[in-house]
């Protein structure tokens, strides 16, 4: 899994060669003479008053905060699953969350019984990696960053579950918030999306908001609005993820139209404002990450124009274009 595809090399930031992953649960930690040593996060042992509290938090029942009938539902729609088969599958990549990627593992966590989180450190210099494992997290680190979006693909490929959840290791979303999501795909839905339109009462309105809406439309998909892969959370089943395909995910767009033109039941299920949870960075006044969004819509329209033709799969009505470029002539 550590050799990356060409997308994810295209994608990657940075220059320099991709690190293999080391195993999940390993990084590497100073010694007292300054070189660097394998070492397991899950050893390390903490004292003091905060670590009780974290210990503590830690041991709360997932199940506290549900109430009977959401837990009768959940196993009704579960009965069939294997019991050593994981119901879900948080994927969270991250780099440097230090200050919430606990957090958002131990909500991930709450979500079923049978759930696992896989965080996937990429390029991270802070404690990332080690929260992560010490909140429960199975952690796939690598040394440099992957890029935008590369790390969904990464965790999916070591993912179990039969739904895969998708959010990022800078927000925390409660449990119960997420819960929607896995319950919909749980229930029939390939790919349960975020209900969320973006901030269309804006003039201008924002670019990437703009593609998100085009795209639907040219997928037939006006029902959809806003609402997009490229924003988290999101689920999908195992079924949508073996006909799209890993490394797709890298390009959510794209994903999204390949899903949609074959078939994949895609619904908006739940609203979750990410726009709020997650300000956008910026450097320099411009916005990081625009130009890389823009450029996954492009191609996911290349897609359906090379697989549906120069008018994505649209009839030309009654035109005969023909017949209006003869009488030009």
């Amino acid at each position: 899994m550590g050799d990356l595809s060409e997308r994810q090399q295209k994608r990657k930031n940075g220059s320099g060669k991709n690190s293999e992953p080391k195993r999940p649960g390993m990084i590497r930690k100073k010694t007292k003479k300054g070189s660097m040593t394998p070492h397991r996060t899950h050893q390390i042992k903490r004292s003091g008053s905060k670590n009780k509290k974290r210990r503590s938090k830690r041991a709360r029942p997932i199940w506290a905060t549900v109430s009977q009938l959401e837990q009768d539902q959940f196993m009704a729609l579960t009965r069939s699953i294997p019991s050593d088969e994981p119901v879900v599958s948080v994927i969270i990549p991250a780099m440097n969350e230090e200050s919430t990627i606990a957090e958002a593992v131990l909500e991930g966590r709450r979500i079923h019984p049978s759930s696992e989180v896989i965080v996937v450190a990429n390029g991270s210099t802070d404690g990332t990696a080690v929260r992560a494992e010490t909140a429960g997290a199975q952690v796939l680190y690598y040394h440099d960053p992957l890029g935008h979006d590369v790390g969904r693909h990464v965790g999916a490929e070591a993912a179990k579950g039969r739904v895969l959840l998708f959010i990022d290791g800078d927000m925390v979303i409660p449990a119960h918030q997420l819960r929607p999501f896995v319950r919909a795909v749980l229930s029939g839905v390939d790919i349960a999306l975020n209900d969320y339109k973006g901030p269309i009462q804006r003039t201008p309105v924002h670019p990437v908001v703009e593609a998100k809406y085009v795209l639907n439309i040219m997928l037939g998909r006006s029902d959809l609005g806003g609402a997009s892969l490229t924003a988290v959370p999101h689920a999908i089943s195992r079924k949508a993820y073996e006909m799209i395909g890993s490394s797709i995910l890298s390009s959510p767009p794209l994903a999204q139209a390949i899903g949609i033109a074959r078939g994949l039941n895609v619904q908006a299920v739940h609203p979750i404002p990410v726009g709020q949870l997650n300000p956008t960075r910026r450097k320099g006044g411009a916005d990081l990450l625009t130009e890389v969004i823009l450029r996954d819509h492009q191609e996911a329209v290349h897609w359906l124009t090379e697989n549906y033709g120069p008018r994505a799969g649209y009839t030309d009505l009654y035109r005969d274009r023909q017949l209006v470029r003869s009488e030009v002539k």
